[in-house]
């Protein structure tokens, strides 16, 4: 079991220790992406939301993590609010407590064993002032029989209320954990504005959040390009991240894999078939110092009839329509290009909070072309998004979509329900 130390110096600097060394925490969530890639990129940590994924158990996450040199924060997935828990329902409190303690009594001596992570988010929506009572008797609970880990809680932004709450009715945490996309270019006023004075660690940042992005008039978020994503992720680490040593410990980008939220290319670092996206290059560089062998390729511009994505693209139904990306490639070898048209998520369908979302199905593909442009027909009307995705040797990619609208004359148009809410 290695030894873990939460530990403040001399000049009132918060520092994690591993074995007595500093460990500054270079890592991602992750839950089904490689572990092998993350600590060949020189990452040094993940986390996780839950003990069993539903493909691996903790010792099977754990030991491989311990394979690779890897350390991982271990979520402890408790049961939210906004989920119909009912953290006044004294029973199921205790079942819960009861299960929980049955893991960490499990995997508690394991070497990969970094830190707890007691839930997800939880204060997303929240009301109940006994969730937080429920935290406090775990953490000390944890404590008691395993008091070699620290324990953390993993919140969705950060607010004087909940951090006050979180002072008085579980102080025994050792240290929060901040959840932030494009919010984390505020985290120094957050932190001051909340009054939090204690060790942090970011559990989630990257790109910028669907509910903080630019909308159509039908109210479908716009997705920045993987090179604009890329590049702000590269500033919000250097800039951000690294710019508070005195209190934070580290950060874990989200996500190290790909996810359906919005789009199939929001959040993933990588695409479904696991080929990986220019912000892998923003870290690896990041952490290791080493640039990759093969650059991702970068999309300067995707124009449908002539039209960006802020530009409001609707189309007639059966129209013939013209798809033209523009990209910069980082060797003179031939890329490969891929079109799609997809509608958009149903409103009704769209998750909460990270939660599961259906992928929409593609309507129209254009496999495998060295063509920059893309001719089809509009679809029915409707809600869709057309994806371009640019391959480019050494199993990189570039991706960006345009959201438009298929409307004839006599449809209503622009009736977008308001649903900006944060994960």
């Amino acid at each position: 079991m290695a030894t873990i130390e939460l530990t403040q110096t001399e000049s009132r600097h918060y520092e994690l220790r591993v074995d007595g060394e500093p460990f500054f925490i270079k890592g991602a969530g992750l839950e089904f992406g490689s572990m092998a890639t993350l600590a060949a990129c020189g990452g040094n940590a993940l986390r996780t939301w839950r003990v069993d994924n539903g493909r691996k158990t903790g010792e099977q996450v754990l030991d491989e993590a311990h394979r690779l040199g890897l350390k991982v924060c271990m979520g402890l997935e408790l049961a939210r609010e906004r989920h119909g828990f009912d953290y006044g329902d004294s029973t199921a409190v205790a079942t819960q407590h009861r299960a929980i303690m049955a893991d960490v009594e499990r995997l508690k001596n394991h070497p990969a064993l970094l830190m707890w992570g007691l839930g997800n988010e939880l204060n997303l929506r929240a009301r109940h002032p006994g969730m937080w009572d429920a935290v406090e008797s775990l953490c000390q609970a944890i404590k008691a029989c395993d008091p070699d880990h620290p324990v953390t809680t993993m919140l969705a932004g950060i607010d004087r209320p909940t951090v006050q709450q979180i002072a008085r009715r579980a102080p025994s945490l050792d240290l929060l954990s901040f959840q932030l996309y494009g919010e984390i270019d505020r985290l120094s006023e957050l932190l001051r504005d909340s009054g939090y004075q204690g060790p942090y660690q970011i559990t989630e940042w990257g790109p910028t959040g669907h509910w903080e992005s630019p909308e159509t008039p039908w109210g479908r978020p716009i997705e920045p390009s993987s090179h604009q994503q890329a590049a702000d992720i590269s500033r919000r680490y250097h800039d951000v991240i690294l710019s508070d040593p005195a209190r934070c410990i580290g950060a874990y980008i989200f996500l190290w894999g790909q996810k359906q939220e919005r789009t199939p290319t929001w959040y993933g670092l990588f695409l479904e078939d696991g080929r990986r996206l220019e912000a892998v290059d923003v870290m690896q560089t990041a952490w290791s110092g080493r640039r990759p062998a093969h650059s991702a390729p970068r999309i300067e511009g995707l124009y449908l009839d002539g039209q960006r994505a802020q530009d409001t693209v609707i189309l007639a139904p059966g129209a013939a329509a013209l798809a033209e990306v523009a990209c910069v490639t980082p060797s003179d070898k031939n890329v490969d290009v891929y079109w799609q048209v997809r509608p958009e998520v149903p409103h009704e369908l769209e998750s909460d909070g990270g939660d599961f979302e259906p992928t929409p199905p593609s309507l129209i593909d254009l496999e495998t072309t060295q063509e920059t442009t893309f001719h089809f027909t509009a679809p029915e009307p409707g809600e869709y998004r057309l994806y371009c995705r640019i391959d480019g040797p050494g199993n990189v990619s570039a991706v960006a979509n345009i959201p438009f609208l298929v409307a004839g004359n006599g449809d209503a148009l622009f009736n977008a329900p308001d649903r900006r809410d944060a994960p």
